[in-house]
């Protein structure tokens, strides 16, 4: 079984989102919610996730060694999410060994060239088929 983190701050929409849809694909699959602040990481946990952690300590000690990571693209960016992602946080994340799933949001002030601009819908129906596949492919 993969070590898959789902890292979301806010109010976590986006991590549920996530979660909701991966749960339905890979029912026997574990995953970690790592939120940037309490809410955040209430939702994911109340959307399926099996255990849950908030700040930054558990994100940078959980990176280590997760097999993947999902979440905004503001994960790799110190100060992202209106300041929730640390530096260590940013690091933690751009550092591990895992598979990084990102999904653009315009408002993590970062432009990715070459996305379409889509609905969020359709971002995570992409990063969750992504998901899908690499724990598959292990199998």
């Amino acid at each position: 079984m993969k070590k898959i983190l789902i890292l979301d701050g806010q109010g976590g929409k986006m991590g549920c989102m996530l979660i909701n849809s991966l749960k339905l694909q890979l029912p026997t699959q574990k995953f970690i919610a790592l939120g940037t602040n309490s809410a955040a990481t209430a939702a994911m946990l109340k959307a399926g996730a099996d255990q849950g952690a908030t700040g930054e300590n558990p994100v940078v000690y959980n990176c280590t060694d997760a097999d993947i990571i999902a979440g905004p693209i503001g994960i790799l960016s110190a100060n992202a999410l209106l300041g929730e992602v640390t530096p260590a946080m940013a690091m933690a994340v751009g550092q591990s060994r895992a598979e990084k799933i990102l999904i653009p949001i315009g408002k993590c002030r970062l432009f990715v060239a070459g996305t379409q601009d889509a609905d969020i819908a359709d971002y995570i129906s992409a990063a969750v088929r992504e998901i899908v596949r690499l724990v598959r492919e292990d199998k």
